[in-house]
């Protein structure tokens, strides 16, 4: 048993990853032909919580019920997941990027996410307010303007050889290449 858990925690390779997730869309539409993608939860729990007179969350969102129990899923396995079964080995990234980011002030590396950039601590900052922030409302812009998220594109979409999931996952993958390249190092540089 301590073996299995052991071997749980170590990373595992994206492509027992990349399959699990591509596993999920014709499981989907095979059950129950449903639709995989995230962003339209937030749509869902408005709708059961504010009242029908707002147009826009004037549907039938019980119909839609079963997506917010698969987010509900997925926080608990991200608990189970960062509480139970985290890798105890220090995050491997290339030693020019760790020199790069060292240079702006970035030196937590224990992390996914470093604290330097990503905590409340951080949020008082002017890059943190930026990075947290403005960048999450850009996010959430982009969702709505893009009509569905990064996984309800590249993932579903793109399964279904969508032309706009093809358009929306090709400018998503532009503006991270943008923002790792240009706006972040200049966002470094605000204390």
């Amino acid at each position: 048993m301590i073996d299995l858990i052991a071997r749980l925690k170590a990373p595992w390779p994206w492509y027992i990853a990349g399959a699990i997730i591509g596993l999920i869309v014709p499981l989907l539409l095979i059950i129950g032909n449903k639709t995989f993608g995230l962003s339209s939860n937030l749509r869902h729990i408005c709708a059961a919580c504010f009242p029908a007179n707002i147009k826009f969350f004037k549907y039938n969102w019980k119909n839609e019920i079963w997506n917010l129990f698969f987010v509900a899923g997925i926080i608990i396995g991200a608990f189970i997941a960062a509480h139970y079964l985290s890798n105890p080995n220090a995050i491997v990234i290339n030693e020019k990027l760790k020199l790069t980011l060292t240079n702006f002030g970035v030196t937590d590396f224990n992390h996914l996410m470093p604290a330097e950039l990503f905590s409340l601590n951080s949020l008082s900052s002017i890059r943190g307010f930026i990075l947290m922030v403005v960048g999450g409302f850009l996010v959430g812009f982009g969702t709505r303007y893009a009509n569905g998220c990064t996984s309800g594109h590249a993932i579903m979409g793109l399964s279904n050889l969508q032309w706009p999931s093809l358009v929306a996952t090709i400018c998503f993958m532009l503006g991270g290449f943008i923002m790792t390249n240009f706006i972040l190092p200049f966002i470094l540089q605000f204390n």
